[in-house]
């Protein structure tokens, strides 16, 4: 199993939606986070102002070995030319800890 992440503008987050309910990964976690970039700079009220902390959102799945990469080409094909980071990482074991589900059960 692996921890897919991907780390999206807000705006971005229908399409990551979209790629993993088309490969039936219906399970995800969404987190509001802030990136730190520096030298971004953002314009208000015709004013130009430097921000390092910009808002992001992380939306993370587990999946199956087989569809990490189908799931990555289809986030990326439904991002078009927005900005975003992908991201995967194994996973050990997952634990539901109400049933005591293990692995593939749990997700």
């Amino acid at each position: 199993m692996k921890l897919v992440t991907a780390l999206v503008r807000p705006h971005a987050l229908d399409g990551v939606r979209r790629a993993c309910e088309r490969l039936a990964v219906l399970g995800m976690t969404i987190s509001e986070v802030r990136v730190h970039e520096p030298g971004h700079v953002e314009l208000r009220k015709g004013t130009r102002i430097a921000v390092d902390l910009v808002p992001r959102l992380r939306v993370e799945t587990v999946v199956d070995d087989e569809i990490v990469e189908r799931l990555l080409e289809q986030i990326r094909a439904n991002l078009g030319d927005a900005d975003g980071l992908l991201s995967v990482r194994p996973v050990d074991l997952v634990l539901r800890v109400r049933t005591g589900e293990r692995g593939h059960d749990a997700i």
